[in-house]
């Protein structure tokens, strides 16, 4: 299959007539084809039981959001988002719908159904079933907002969860991908503004041989050339590409053949994780990024951080 990479001098000839900018979720299968890449990669994993965790919430997300439909921007709204290079439902500042708590303790009791889940989570379902709608509210504000030492670390999956759901089924009732404006800020999501989990270089058309970033909240990708820092927009020559399979088999052209990789940048000393279709048509930027924490240790060890998080990974802030 012949890709194709884009130099930087490159993209704005044929950004207008050739590359999809934006990519919408599809509101029929995304959480239920990550439900199913999960399971996958719990098989012989050594996180197997977060990972089956992971998958009965995103039962529950594709469930809850077949029943989901709050109220979309206005035109002028979008409008007005497009005059100042704005996203045009900012995840911070964008009024929740008030039925969102509903489907949130609604969601939590369908993971808790699940015969699987260990007690503890169940218990922990059963706690945000029966929260009042103010505490759950704050924790929102708190996850959207990173405020990390305000983030309940148990309730966080479930409300992280329920939050995806109202911002996919914001994003993926837009109009068209065509009409989303890009925003001054390349690096975040032209739709909610928020950071992007992972990227994938498609391998479908129209979009084969593009790198697009995928939105942690609202599964929207927009493109971005790739021959750059996904998270400082440095040169390639600064980019090196690390997989686990290239250590354990002490051999760099493995790196070739991942289908996922560590960008890590020596500018910023950042990366990002991105994925290939090519090599894998099931693979998923959220869950393979949560199925590799050992490729997170292998960078930290090499003095990289996460340029942004996963939305299904929170950890204590550390002081």
């Amino acid at each position: 299959m012949t890709q194709r990479i884009l130099e930087r001098g490159q993209i704005e000839t044929l950004a207008s007539r050739s590359i999809p900018r934006v990519r919408l979720p599809d509101r029929a299968d995304v959480f239920a084809r990550r439900a199913t890449r999960l399971r996958a990669l719990a098989q012989g994993s050594a996180i197997d039981g977060y990972l089956q965790f992971l998958a009965a919430i995103a039962d529950a997300q594709q469930k809850a959001l077949g029943d989901f439909h709050p109220q979309m921007p206005t035109a002028k709204q979008i409008e007005r988002a497009a005059e100042f290079h704005m996203p045009p439902m900012p995840a911070t500042s964008w009024p929740r719908d008030e039925n969102w708590i509903g489907m949130l303790r609604d969601l939590a009791r369908a993971v808790a159904a699940n015969a699987a889940m260990p007690q503890g989570v169940v218990s922990i379902c059963k706690t945000v079933a029966k929260s009042a709608a103010d505490p759950l509210e704050e924790q929102g504000d708190a996850l959207l907002a990173a405020t990390l030492e305000s983030v309940d670390l148990a309730m966080a999956p479930f409300v992280m969860a329920a939050l995806q759901v109202h911002w996919v089924a914001l994003t993926a009732a837009f109009a068209n991908a065509d009409s989303v404006k890009p925003l001054d800020v390349p690096g975040v999501c032209p739709l909610c503004g928020t950071l992007p989990v992972a990227s994938i270089v498609r391998a479908q058309n129209p979009y084969q041989g593009y790198r697009y970033l995928h939105c942690a909240l609202c599964a929207t990708e927009w493109h971005m050339v790739r021959a750059q820092c996904s998270h400082c927009g440095a040169d390639s020559k600064h980019v090196a590409y690390h997989t686990l399979q290239a250590v354990e088999a002490n051999d760099e052209a493995a790196v070739k053949d991942a289908a996922l990789r560590a960008e890590a940048c020596d500018e910023c000393h950042g990366y990002r994780k991105i994925v290939y279709q090519e090599k894998d048509m099931t693979i998923d930027p959220v869950a393979d990024d949560v199925a590799t924490l050992a490729l997170d240790v292998l960078l930290a060890e090499k003095g990289f951080h996460r340029a942004s998080g996963n939305p299904m990974l929170w950890q204590p802030a550390q002081d």
